[in-house]
């Protein structure tokens, strides 16, 4: 997998490093040594600055962990539940650079399930928003959010925000909690075509309902590319 990605002229190297790290360690003990720099810059044939961008990208994310004077090891879990992030948020915490591309903005009905999300009649008024995401020049995403017209007055008629929850933020909109599901699909062919692989790809599909108290924010509905993209959450009690 990491030599097709290496091979591959639109990754980046330091991805497949990434990736081949993250699949190594996966289900290892804490304190169990990852790979060092030396062994992936003979393995990948890159070099050591592309080995030390993936291994940061692991240790931002919590993944990993360097001691001083020993070597990179498997981190403890941090207790801290899954923050809310936005995908540029998100993206910054993996080392990759987000870029959107507005596909659709206007003003429709609710459809019954975008209606039945919101707690809204069905046929009243929501922005939706569709734009397609990418990661470090490619695409990696497609994003359909819808959001209530009502809480938002003005949106459709300024300027594009370049990130939705930093201006769901200078409302006091943010969403402060969320329900997401997560589901395995194929891509549909106009999918596809946007994120440059063959139809019925596998996908991972992605719906969030954004909260603050109890007012529903924003409803989305996201497709990742599942060989480039890893849902990553903790999951765990108090005790």
């Amino acid at each position: 997998m990491e030599d097709a990605l290496i091979s591959d002229g639109r990754a980046l190297k330091h991805v497949a490093v990434r990736e081949y790290v993250r699949g190594l360690v996966a289900g290892h003990a804490p304190g169990s040594p990852a790979p060092s720099e030396r062994e992936l810059v003979q393995r990948f044939g890159v070099a050591r600055m592309t080995v030390r961008q993936a291994l940061d990208a692991l240790v931002t994310e919590g993944l990993l962990e360097r001691i001083p004077g020993r070597g990179t090891f498997v981190a403890r879990p941090r207790r801290i539940a899954t923050p809310i992030t936005s995908y540029s948020e998100e993206m910054t915490r993996r080392g990759m650079l987000a870029e959107s591309q507005t596909l659709l903005v206007r003003r429709e009905h609710a459809g019954p399930g975008v209606a039945r999300a919101f707690n809204l009649t069905e046929g009243d008024a929501v922005v939706h928003w569709r734009r397609l995401r990418r990661a470090d020049g490619q695409p990696l995403c497609i994003e359909d959010a819808y959001l209530n017209e009502v809480l938002l007055p003005g949106f459709l008629h300024a300027a594009m925000p370049t990130s939705l929850y930093d201006d769901l933020a200078a409302r006091g909109l943010r969403p402060t909690w969320a329900e997401d599901s997560i589901s395995a699909d194929v891509a549909t062919e106009e999918e596809a075509e946007l994120l440059e692989v063959v139809p019925a790809t596998v996908v991972l599909r992605h719906s969030r309902r954004g909260l603050v108290g109890d007012r529903v924010v924003e409803v989305s509905r996201s497709v990742y590319r599942a060989d480039r993209y890893t849902m990553w959450m903790q999951l765990g009690t108090d005790d």
